[in-house]
């Protein structure tokens, strides 16, 4: 990891840190880069604020979620197990979202996965109905923050085939 990843990410864990202690609005800028120990203007070479701190670790997390996949879905059976692993690695980043959540920020999860979708759609499905990608966004993050509110108790295999039964 570069020097540059390496302080977002510990602007990402302060911030988290940060919110674990205290309410999201009580926590300034100032407060997460004497805590990532960086300075204010080290904190605006990366971030324009706090809410581009949560965007980039849901960018971050994505990254990693795509360079680890092995498969690329060619039936319902290959849906499901990518709707899987998208679960196993909600349910590892668990507690940053029950903090996102308590915080009343989910809607920056909901607002990056709709990003996605669309941009992922626009390139690889330029023919489908535009509204789609939303319907994905929208079930994945719904099925989700269920989830959380429910502990992620339920098994993953059975929400990734009621996500894949719903849209295949």
């Amino acid at each position: 990891m570069e020097s540059e990843e390496y302080t977002k990410h510990y602007i990402v864990t302060a911030l988290f840190k940060l919110m674990h202690a205290y309410e999201y609005e009580k926590i300034k800028v100032t407060d997460i880069a004497q805590k990532a120990g960086v300075g204010r203007a080290t904190f605006y070479r990366y971030f324009k604020g706090k809410e581009d701190v949560i965007t980039y670790y849901f960018e971050h997390r994505t990254r990693e979620f795509v360079f680890g996949q092995r498969i690329y879905p060619r039936c319902k059976e290959d849906y499901v197990k990518v709707v899987s692993d998208v679960f196993g690695v909600f349910e590892a980043n668990k507690e940053p979202f029950q903090l996102l959540k308590r915080a009343h920020l989910s809607d920056l999860y909901l607002n990056f996965l709709n990003k996605n979708f669309s941009e992922m759609f626009a390139e690889e499905h330029p023919d489908k109905n535009p509204y789609l990608p939303y319907l994905y966004a929208g079930m994945l993050y719904n099925v989700s923050m269920q989830w959380l509110e429910n502990d992620c108790k339920e098994d993953i295999q059975t929400l990734a085939a009621l996500i894949v039964d719903a849209i295949y």
